[in-house]
């Protein structure tokens, strides 16, 4: 899953983008290197990453189909590689909408809670999980490091849990 520190190839992450949303406009370009900067951080080098940006009632339809959660979610993650295998793989669908929504409820720059969703879906890809307290707190804190470390303002922690999105995840399920 990571390179040895000293490994001098250069990295192989391909980032397959797709954005069938109207709801923010987004530049791949910043997509793609703020997934690169997080998988980054957590010491991937090497591998394939699919996102799918979306609207609430495709991601509702993904979350349903194979989570069996009949809602819209902010971002499902699926982690297609095994540990240990050589190479990463995942595919991430985001809700920009539930970003949109959020973000105009609780007075946050859309974009900021999207980077948010997105980083929050590669730590489920990396390993990370939010079923405890503990783990949620863990993730929280990484959540934090990574945007700040990526000059992203993280939206505040005390808002109404009943206005944000809920994640959900093919570990969080089981799968």
């Amino acid at each position: 899953m990571t390179a040895p520190p000293d490994d001098p190839s250069p990295p192989t992450l391909e980032i397959d983008l797709s954005d069938t949303q109207g709801h923010l406009r987004l530049d791949p370009d910043r997509v793609r290197a703020l997934a690169r900067g997080v998988l980054g951080l957590e010491g991937v080098r090497d591998g394939s990453l699919s996102i799918a940006v979306v609207d609430n009632p495709s991601i509702r339809e993904i979350n349903r189909r194979h989570l069996d959660h009949d809602w819209a979610t902010d971002v499902v993650s699926f982690l297609l590689s095994e540990p240990g295998e050589p190479g990463f793989s995942g595919d991430l669908a985001i809700s920009a909408e539930m970003a949109v929504t959020v973000a105009a409820r609780c007075g946050l720059d859309p974009h900021a809670e999207f980077a948010l969703y997105l980083t929050h879906g590669l730590l489920h890809l990396c390993g990370y999980d939010d079923l405890t307290e503990a783990e949620r707190d863990r993730m929280r804190r990484r959540e934090d490091e990574i945007l700040d470390a990526m000059g992203i303002a993280r939206p505040p922690r005390d808002l109404d849990p009943g206005v944000v999105g809920f994640e959900a995840s093919a570990q969080e399920a089981g799968s």
